[in-house]
């Protein structure tokens, strides 16, 4: 492995002479890169297979945690090591995923969801739109169906309630997502205690050459609570397969950005190194199965995205995978060519982004907040008649009805066959006064859909009140 790690920094110079490589693999990943082997296998603890792949532009393959045996390797943390793949081919990425997990024969299954975690992408410095776009169009042009956005910090709180040990974590000011932050310092708790449990003794007694910095961090004084690790490990499994189910997938950034540059200052930050760590924990501390898969390139350098399946799900992720790897970078195309039109479609996903929001806040009775929101989605994309449609109810709840009723109208001029618009104007108009333009809009909605309750009560309401 040593041999490989020199090897990748030397290929990795033909083609960008001051980027770094990746991680422990990154001689496996830059072999692949550069054509010189069809696929390549490596250890993947907390990074050492995902890393490498997103910084040399191919497909890398971490498996759910035990599935693939690791009988002949020498551990280096055993809670969290498994044997990860990479390949530039998808069918070939496939073929050796088959053969290493020994699986039979079965149909393929198509992904029922797909979710987008907001919080990850907003550590990621590459522009959130670059990355979850592309995946996006695929998913609609293959499955006919929209992502959902999540935010993992709220969905996992009250899920691994055994986090609490590890939240003093905060240095530097560093308190952003700081359940992330905290499931990232479990499994660097883990991670290194067990290394000292396998290595240190040797360490001690060959004294080999290691970083001296490396050697006084692992003698530092004090054992981790390697059961309270393994508690985080399994609330994090749970939860993770409680959101995805047998058929869910979680889109993250691999990595926060493109490749740093050889001896860059980030390399040594802490802030930067965590901010990493806490995208790579999810699958580390859960053990599920993620695939890295390259995007194209940002500033000349590899970028990638991860899909992340629940523990036992490799032969789902990586069919998925394999169904959505060409389309995957057809979009890849699509999107570099239509610079032109890069800043509207960023504006279509802020909105699209404003408007779940709104979604939340209203359903939270929010009112005001959720106006706020639609708002900010009607500027960003005043196209859409759901944005003014969705307005117009949180101002019917605050009695804003003026404001209520041009909203519906502006929905109306944009979708004649909203039925929602009418009788959110019709309401409107009614609280106004305007009974006869009321009873218009609720017809109006009934000959649209003749079978909706709300219009035809309102109608019969307004006939006795006013025949």
């Amino acid at each position: 492995m040593v041999v490989l790690f020199v090897l990748g920094k030397l290929l990795l110079m033909r083609w960008h002479t001051d980027r770094v490589p990746g991680g422990c693999s990154s001689g496996s990943a830059v072999a692949v890169a550069g054509g010189m082997v069809d696929f390549a296998l490596g250890i993947d603890s907390i990074g050492g297979v995902r890393i490498p792949g997103a910084y040399c532009g191919v497909l890398a393959f971490r498996p759910s945690h035990a599935v693939v045996s690791n009988s002949g390797v020498i551990p280096v943390a055993p809670s969290l090591d498994t044997i990860g793949w990479f390949a530039k081919d998808p069918s070939v990425l496939h073929r050796v995923g088959h053969l290493l997990l020994r699986l039979p024969y079965a149909g393929i299954r198509q992904p029922r969801i797909f979710y987008i975690a907001d919080d990850c992408f907003e550590l990621s410095k590459i522009p959130a739109r670059r990355l979850t776009q592309v995946v996006t169009k695929s998913v609609e042009k293959l499955f006919g169906r929209q992502v959902r956005h999540v935010n993992l910090e709220n969905y996992l709180s009250s899920r691994i309630s055994s986090l609490g040990n590890y939240s003093n974590g905060h240095k530097n000011g560093d308190s952003k997502f700081p359940l992330l932050l905290a499931l990232c310092n479990s499994m660097i708790s883990l991670h290194k205690q067990e290394f000292k449990d396998k290595h240190m003794e040797w360490i001690n007694s060959v004294k080999p050459a290691v970083d001296a910095r490396i050697v006084s961090d692992l003698s530092e004084d004090g054992d981790s609570d390697i059961d309270g690790c393994q508690n985080v490990r399994k609330e994090a499994r749970s939860a993770l397969s409680g959101l995805l189910k047998d058929d869910g997938i979680l889109v993250i950034p691999t990595a926060l950005g493109c490749p740093p540059k050889l001896n860059a200052k980030e390399l040594s930050s802490e802030s930067y190194n965590s901010q990493t760590l806490r995208l790579l924990s999810l699958a580390s501390m859960s053990g599920c199965c993620q695939v890295s898969i390259p995007l194209g390139t940002h500033d000349k350098c590899p970028i990638s995205v991860s899909l992340i399946a629940r523990h036992g799900g490799d032969r789902f992720l990586l069919d998925t995978t394999q169904t959505m790897y060409t389309t995957i970078q057809e979009q890849v195309e699509i999107l570099a060519k239509s610079s032109v039109s890069s800043k509207q479609a960023m504006n279509e996903e802020a909105a699209e982004a404003a408007k779940e929001k709104g979604n939340a806040a209203f359903k939270e009775k929010q009112w005001q907040k959720a106006v706020n929101f639609y708002t900010e989605a009607i500027k960003l994309n005043g196209k859409v008649a759901t944005y003014y449609s969705n307005r117009a109810a949180a101002f019917l709840e605050l009695t804003s009805y003026r404001q209520a009723e041009a909203d519906c109208t502006s929905a109306i001029e944009l979708d004649s066959k909203s039925v929602k618009a009418y009788l959110r104007r019709g309401t409107a108009r009614e609280m106004l006064g305007y009974y006869k333009e009321a009873v218009d809009d609720f017809n109006h909605a009934l000959v649209l859909e003749p079978m909706n309750k709300t219009a035809g009560v309102a109608i019969n309401r307004l006939k006795k009140l006013f025949p």
